[in-house]
């Protein structure tokens, strides 16, 4: 099996000098994130008077980032008081300040069990729930109990990077089916059913879609659960944008097709509860058929669970105390609509901006989570090679940061995060606009 990786040395202790080991060197998103925002170029022209004459200055041009899905940077997006609040009691009570089981307090998975029942026709047990450090760890867990000699997972173009790499580090192959743009971003099911064998280990599916902005209806998900179970395999669906839908489709669980094919949902509070940086998050099991009940494979979870620990205990009882009742409760439903609201409207502007600059397109409206996927037409731009060459230049130039295609699978496309304040973002795009007038074959013609 080919991984994609590079060959480094490393001296270990154990006194074998020189052996190779190999480093997957798969792009992520932090990682070229942080390359952009190293090339920003933060200077422009301004005027400034000094006795009746004037003279030009350099002043620094406010960096603007949307590339990043941490909706938290802008002033806009915070999460409810009540969380806050339950935060600062958890701490002063000094009950949680030691460990707590690897999998998750007790009370923890049974709020979130209670949380998750919500939209699905089975309720969940707390002993379905596995208590993560975020929906990354979530997923690194998830791959590792499922890896085996020659496993392959199936993977959406475009997708979430960290699937990959987390599958390169278990020597997983990693096998990619095309979501189709013309069609809401939808999964070619027929290149799923090609791409499989008796070593596939399991479908991701992201829904509401990151990068893409898409929700799938109910008899989509139902699709790819048939497909599924005609393949003999189970489906990692991805909510961690769970709730986050804003368009015509509501958001459906896949967790309601457990029946069909077995399920295992990733999720977090990052996203809906606008706390990212909490690090809350949840593997659980929706299996009414018992695959997951398994002795082994439940063995298997806890045993990782016990390698990789979990999030911090005090940050747990927030889904007793905040979550069920005080967050669910208590928190009123206006916030979960203001976000919503808030959300329509920023991927409203980005939509008609983006009606205004003829090198970028966007095929697919975003109906939910924070980011759009728009493609380049290079054919209309001049010294530019590819997306990581225009976003690299639009740093520098315009102190703009998107995310390249390429680090989510999609060549010559761009991502683009809308989670911003309104005035943030149309300025954002405005610089985008100029940017690609001064690069396009039509301007330079003009020069």
């Amino acid at each position: 099996m080919e991984t994609n990786g590079v060959k480094v040395k490393a001296n270990l202790s154990d006194g074998v000098n020189n052996q190779e080991i190999e480093t997957p060197n798969n792009i992520t998103i932090k990682g070229i994130l942080g390359l952009l925002m190293a090339n920003v170029e933060t200077t422009e022209d301004e005027d400034e008077e000094n006795g009746g004459n004037f003279k030009k200055n350099k002043r620094k041009k406010k960096v603007i980032s949307l590339g990043m899905g941490d909706p938290t940077a802008y002033s806009c997006f915070h999460s409810p008081d009540v969380a806050q609040n339950a935060v600062l009691e958890t701490l002063a009570s000094h009950k949680f300040n030691g460990y707590s089981p690897t999998v998750g307090l007790p009370q923890t998975r049974r709020a979130i069990a209670d949380y998750l029942s919500r939209d699905l026709p089975e309720k969940l047990c707390a002993d379905d729930v596995y208590v993560t450090a975020g929906c990354t760890q979530a997923i690194e867990i998830a791959l590792s109990i499922l890896a085996r000699p020659g496993a392959n997972i199936l993977l959406p173009r475009p997708g979430f990077p960290i699937y990959a790499l987390c599958a390169a580090f278990r020597h997983i192959e990693v096998r990619y089916f095309d979501l189709v743009p013309d069609k809401g971003w939808e999964v070619d099911l027929n290149a799923v059913e090609a791409l499989a064998d008796r070593n596939t280990i399991g479908i991701v599916v992201i829904n509401p879609g990151n990068p893409c902005g898409n929700v799938y209806s109910y008899q989509h998900l139902q699709e790819i659960a048939e497909t599924a179970k005609k393949l003999r395999t189970i489906v990692i669906a991805d909510e961690v944008y769970g709730h986050l839908a804003f368009g015509a489709k509501p958001f459906v669980s896949m967790g309601v097709f457990g029946a069909i094919a077995p399920v295992l949902t990733l999720g977090s509070l990052s996203k809906r509860w606008l706390v990212p940086g909490w690090r809350l998050g949840w593997l659980v099991t929706n299996d009414p058929n018992g695959t997951f009940k398994n002795p082994k494979f439940v063995e298997r979870i806890k045993k990782y669970c016990d390698i990789c620990g979990g999030p911090a205990t005090f940050i747990q009882p927030l889904m007793l105390k905040a979550a069920v009742p005080r967050i669910i409760q208590q928190t009123e439903e206006f916030f979960f609509r203001k976000t919503i609201n808030l959300l329509k409207w920023t991927a409203d502007i980005c939509c008609e901006k983006i009606k205004e600059i003829p090198c970028i397109s966007c095929p697919h409206k975003p109906e939910g989570s924070m980011a759009v996927m728009v493609k380049l037409n290079l054919s209309l731009l001049t010294d530019i090679s590819d997306d990581i060459d225009f976003c690299f230049k639009l740093a520098k130039e315009e102190s703009v940061i998107l995310l390249p295609g390429l680090a989510v699978g999609l060549k010559n496309w761009i991502r683009i995060t809308f989670a911003a304040d309104p005035p943030s973002l149309e300025e954002a795009l405005g610089r985008l606009k100029s940017f690609c007038q001064r690069h396009s074959y039509q301007e330079n013609a003009h020069c």
